[in-house]
């Protein structure tokens, strides 16, 4: 048996959790003296806290004990664990130190270089070469090799999250609100980083980012691609137009929509959307 966990940030939704079987390591968010698991509060509840205290809660890996007793439910058992970019959380650092306290037998903690369901791409095919019959170590070293191709990228609404959370400057989140700016967010490296700015309501923009990545999405691997959002129920139309274009797009066996978690969506804030796939190699 090999076993998969991934930590909360890997954005997944319920039912694929259920669907894979996958064990969910949750972060942690904090808002000022309280402090909740990743999942315990809905988007509208995060937000709503955020917007009241005018600041961006403030979130942290799990804990060691946390995580040694879940790796020990499986210690006999092979375990591939999926983190957070380490660049962005000690989640992986967290998780080899738990599997080995908690003495785990045969473990391979996969550092994603990735964020939201950017992981869960990776989370997915491990299952996929799982179920058809791959090792511990063929799965992990196979992932490990695809984890370059991951394209992981969100178009931001505002950056007045980012401004609160100390990842750009009042200065500059006034401006880009001002003239209203969108600018879009890649990972590479590990690392976020922005790629472009547009500019318009955000409905537009998005129309717009998922035409500038067409020539890629049209050539991509076509097992999934996720779109992932924070779309208030205002927005709701923006989601399914994205899903739309994918659709006629043709290429993917399947369009997965799921909402950010907590700890992305505290960064991001609301109204922001990504498609996230697998390029070719």
């Amino acid at each position: 048996m090999i076993k998969i966990i991934a930590d909360s940030t890997c954005d997944l939704s319920p039912e694929l959790i259920k669907k894979y079987d996958i064990d969910i390591l949750p972060l942690n968010i904090n808002l000022d003296d309280k402090s909740v698991r990743d999942g315990e509060l809905t988007q509208k509840e995060l937000f709503a806290w955020a917007d009241a205290n005018a600041k961006t809660p403030k979130t942290a890996a799990p804990s060691i004990e946390e995580a040694a007793e879940l790796f020990g439910r499986y210690k006999d058992s092979g375990i591939i664990a999926f983190s957070i970019s380490s660049e962005m959380s000690m989640s992986n650092n967290i998780m080899r130190l738990a599997a080995k306290e908690a003495g785990c037998a045969s473990v391979r903690v996969i550092d994603s270089r990735n964020l939201s369901t950017g992981i869960g791409l990776l989370v997915l095919r491990a299952a996929d070469l799982i179920a058809e019959g791959r090792t511990l170590d063929e799965t992990a070293d196979e992932i490990e090799a695809l984890i370059p191709q991951v394209r992981a990228s969100f178009v931001i609404d505002t950056l007045t999250y980012l401004q609160r959370g100390g990842r750009c400057s009042p200065l500059t989140a006034l401006a880009a609100n001002l003239l209203s700016l969108k600018p879009k967010i890649v990972v590479a490296g590990g690392k976020m980083d922005v790629d472009k700015k547009y500019r318009g309501k955000i409905g537009r923009v998005v129309g717009s980012y998922v035409a500038d990545m067409m020539p890629e999405l049209a050539g991509a691997d076509k097992r999934r691609v996720f779109v992932t959002h924070t779309m208030t129920d205002e927005c709701r139309a923006v989601v399914d137009e994205t899903i739309k274009t994918l659709t006629d797009l043709g290429t993917f066996d399947e369009i997965l929509e799921t909402r950010a978690g907590g700890v992305i969506s505290s960064h991001c804030g609301p109204n922001t959307l990504g498609v996230l796939f697998i390029a070719d190699k």
